[in-house]
């Protein structure tokens, strides 16, 4: 082989070495670039699932959230109606608790007036304090409005019962002094005059009724036509008593009976 021929042939070899390196360069990059996108794609799709797995936990929250919430609203619902029930129940508590202490208060009261009823009571009459019991003093009220109902029939049966009843009781004067009216009233001179003494003779000297008592007798006796008694009587009212209103009234009388 010619010198020519071989310097050919060594660059002809040396093309064909430089070209497959060529060539085998590319191929290399192209390789590294695939595995890259693979390795690439390989981490994309496992941040994919990652993230689908995340959206799945998290929706899964979501719907555990809504579960609570859906729960907590069925609570508070369930709240709301107890309270209604309970504030309900306290209402009608509060009814029942007022409706007790209003019949405590009128069973109090109710026992207070039977009480008082039964209990002693201070009372005042013709100027005398003194205790009487309730039925006592009842009885007398009954038999002093028939004498102002001017009953006198009914009013002289019920004084004389209440004396019989309660001879040592307070209102015992002026039950026989409102006796010797009764009898006047009912035209029964004898018994008013016997009443009006009577009156006097229990009562003491400084009762108010006295010197009326007295003129009443008086008056009493003129009817009956005793005008010598009634000068006697209206004597003893000038002597004993001569600054009462009835003493004033007796002069007038005991000047007419002369």
């Amino acid at each position: 082989m010619t010198t020519a021929t071989r310097w050919a042939v060594l660059a002809f070899a040396t093309a064909a070495a430089t070209s497959a390196s060529a060539q085998l360069f590319p191929d290399n990059e192209a390789r590294k670039a695939i595995v890259e996108l693979r390795a690439a794609d390989e981490q994309q799709q496992k941040t994919i699932a990652e993230l689908a797995a995340t959206h799945k936990e998290l929706n899964d929250q979501v719907q555990q959230l809504k579960r609570s919430l859906l729960d907590l609203n069925n609570q508070l619902e369930q709240l709301r109606a107890e309270l209604a029930r309970q504030r309900g129940a306290n209402e009608q508590l509060a009814r029942d608790v007022s409706e007790v202490q209003r019949r405590q208060k009128d069973i109090a009261q109710g026992v207070d007036e039977r009480v008082r009823k039964l209990e002693p009571q201070r009372v005042k009459v013709d100027g005398k304090e003194f205790l009487a019991e309730p039925e006592e003093k009842r009885q007398y009220e009954e038999a002093f409005a028939s004498i102002r109902a001017s009953d006198f029939v009914g009013s002289v049966t019920a004084l004389s019962g209440f004396l019989r009843r309660w001879p040592e009781s307070g209102y015992a004067d002026s039950a026989r002094f409102w006796l010797g009216n009764a009898y006047y009233g009912k035209r029964d001179l004898k018994e008013s005059i016997a009443a009006f003494r009577a009156f006097i003779a229990a009562a003491p000297p400084d009762n108010v009724r006295v010197p009326e008592a007295m003129l009443a007798i008086a008056s009493a006796q003129t009817e009956a036509k005793d005008r010598t008694g009634a000068r006697a009587t209206l004597n003893e009212l000038l002597k004993k008593y001569p600054d009462s209103e009835a003493a004033q009234a007796g002069k007038e009388r005991l000047a007419a009976l002369k």
